[in-house]
């Protein structure tokens, strides 16, 4: 009887989706309770929208609000704006609940079972409290990442282009979304929806201030990110949990430019895109959106620990349409689960986290592997015998 009532509890979403949000509450209190300095992310994200009203430099440091500064694009101030004109308390309340909902309707879209869609809520618990105790966007980023190719499965192409223009406008990241262009039915409304919204996206932000402060705010984006990816690459800091963190930090060699992973790490990702036969094959885009998620997190020097909400949910993709579950596929996972969501936990010591995980970027190395196997499975295998849905 308890183990009926278990399977039920467990296979429902949602019960995990309430778990979610409760999650997201308290971590949310926990944060306001400890001060400014524990919920430091979140005056940076208000103080985007207070800068952009008083038309400032968005991207410079402010001491005397915040530590550490903003790189997120400036429509990123229309976001924030009705969380920002609230006291504190009930703003980050309502932050972290927005983000939580992009991220758990997105779930609730993917074309899976019930079952499969608590499973895969489940197996990304560990990582979504890793972003929700930082109060971070890429919760909702990792929810439009994956609505952006859901609406394309269901010829929503309006839907798609708002998704990936929100990520993009706000943290570039966003534009990988259009990595599954070639499964689009009517092209044209699609490309039309992006640069119809494009443009509402380039001029919302110049109503709270002006045309030359939303302007100036671009070029002043690019430095920042520039400056940002440069410090990013500095061995031992907190980011650059990528393939390239682990070869930079492993070899002791920080000048290596990104430019030596991303070219061909670009080509091929673009690989399984020759399988054109497989386009048909739903199996098969669902694939090239774990690559894609697992992509953008293992080729960003920017890519710090809550970075991996996006990583971690390529995975799961992977591994529920797997229609064979052999046993090197769920050792796969259960290598993700214990080094990449529990790598930071008290799972491992101290000394190891400090001095393996952390000094060498261990952190990413599980998906690395599940990458590199994705695109395997693309490249040899029939998404239309060997994989499943149901």
């Amino acid at each position: 009887m308890f183990k009926d009532k278990f399977l039920k509890f467990i296979s429902n979403p949602k019960y995990i989706f309430g778990i979610y949000f409760v999650i997201s509450i308290i971590s949310a209190i926990t944060k306001y309770v400890g001060g400014p300095l524990k919920y430091n992310n979140y005056m940076i994200f208000k103080n985007v929208f207070n800068n952009t009203l008083e038309q400032k430099n968005i991207y410079l440091l402010y001491p005397d609000v915040h530590f550490d500064s903003n790189h997120y694009g400036i429509l990123f101030s229309v976001l924030i704006a009705p969380f920002a004109i609230l006291p504190d308390w009930l703003g980050i309340v309502l932050w972290n609940i927005a983000n939580t909902l992009v991220f758990v309707f997105a779930i609730h879209k993917l074309p899976f079972s019930n079952a499969k869609k608590a499973f895969f809520a489940w197996l990304c618990l560990q990582e979504f409290i890793t972003a929700a105790v930082s109060l971070q966007f890429n919760i909702a980023l990792t929810g439009l990442l994956m609505l952006s190719a859901v609406y394309i499965y269901e010829r929503k192409e309006t839907q798609s282009a708002i998704s990936i223009l929100i990520g993009f406008f706000v943290k570039l990241y966003g534009i990988a979304g259009l990595s599954a262009f070639f499964f689009i039915k009517n092209k044209w409304k699609f490309i039309l929806s992006l640069l119809g919204f494009s443009i509402l996206f380039l001029i919302l932000p110049m109503l709270l201030s002006s045309p030359h402060f939303g302007i100036q705010s671009y070029a002043d984006w690019f430095q920042s990110l520039s400056e940002k990816n440069a410090a990013n690459q500095v061995l031992g800091n907190r980011q650059d949990y990528s393939l390239m963190g682990i070869v930079r930090r492993i070899s002791g060699h920080a000048d290596i430019s990104n430019l030596v992973f991303l070219l061909p790490g670009m080509a091929i990702f673009a690989l399984p895109y020759l399988r054109i036969k497989q386009y048909k094959n739903l199996p098969f885009q669902l694939m090239i959106l774990a690559s894609t998620l697992l992509f953008i997190v293992l080729f960003s020097s920017g890519s710090e620990s809550p970075t991996f909400i996006i990583a971690v949910a390529g995975v799961m993709i992977w591994f529920i349409v797997q229609k064979e579950k052999s046993p090197l596929i769920i050792g796969l996972l259960i290598f993700v689960m214990i080094l990449t969501c529990f790598s930071f936990s008290d799972l491992f010591p101290k000394f190891i986290k400090d001095n393996y995980i952390m000094k060498y970027s261990l952190k990413a190395l599980p998906c690395c592997i599940v990458w590199f196997r994705i695109i395997y499975e693309l490249m040899t295998k029939d998404f239309e015998k060997e994989y499943q849905l149901d």
